[in-house]
């Protein structure tokens, strides 16, 4: 299975990147209390923080705004995900534990203020590429409504588009019943890929020392726009 960026998207977002982790092996369960702990504290913290701390200025919500405005989306419309999650909480709307692979995808979004998304590998169809949403783009969400993408990154396999900045569908949601899944951090543009490799690392050692099995590490950009999940030479953990 191949995963590439849309070369399109450097054109105008030259420093665009992804963290994938491809899981495999993995047993997604109800989460332990201490993930279940520690995402509980994490969101009081940033509670008293947002209190008086604006939005922008945490500088991932910052930039995300600006990356959705480079795109021609409006953030104040559509919203990128962490950016969301930071306004429900900012209303003390904790987000409740669901399981393992949910919980720390939330938890890896607020922690490094980027959004995230965990899909099954089962329900995705032949390869998969990050590409720019059209009029016709959207599907139904997580949030249990019907979401356009126009002008809004997608990730799009050869069925239909799946997963977003914005917000997942439930097509390749994650379940306990899932084995083999593909978590992509949209990681800042601003940071490097060395930085964006270690965080993608620490994302998945955290992971596999709660869900077990094993993971592959990749970061895609403009200097290598593509990958096989299955190649020879991924950072295993």
């Amino acid at each position: 299975m191949k995963l590439h960026i849309d070369e399109n998207l450097f054109q105008r977002m030259p420093d665009l990147k992804l963290g994938i982790i491809h899981y495999t092996k993995i047993t997604v369960s109800e989460s332990p209390q201490m993930l279940k702990g520690r995402l509980q504290l994490f969101q009081e913290q940033l509670y008293f923080e947002l209190d008086t701390k604006p939005f922008n200025d945490f500088p991932g919500i910052k930039e995300w705004r600006e990356t959705w405005k480079a795109f021609g989306a409006d953030p104040n419309r559509y919203r990128p995900s962490v950016e969301a999650l930071y306004r429900r909480i900012k209303k003390q709307n904790f987000l409740p534990t669901a399981h393992t692979a949910v919980d720390l995808n939330t938890f890896f979004s607020l922690q490094y203020e980027i959004p995230a998304g965990i899909y099954d590998l089962a329900k995705t169809v032949g390869d998969i590429q990050l590409t720019l949403g059209e009029e016709e783009d959207g599907y139904e969400g997580l949030n249990g409504r019907f979401n356009s993408l126009r002008n809004i990154l997608q990730l799009k396999d050869e069925y239909s588009p799946f997963g977003s900045p914005f917000v997942d569908s439930i097509r390749t949601a994650v379940t306990e019943e899932t084995k083999d899944a593909l978590h992509v951090l949209f990681i800042r543009p601003s940071m490097g890929r060395d930085e964006a490799l270690q965080l993608t690392t620490a994302c998945g050692n955290m992971f596999t020392s709660i869900s077990g099995g094993e993971a592959s590490c990749y970061v895609v950009d403009r200097e290598d726009a593509s990958l096989l999940l299955n190649s020879v030479d991924p950072y295993k953990l």
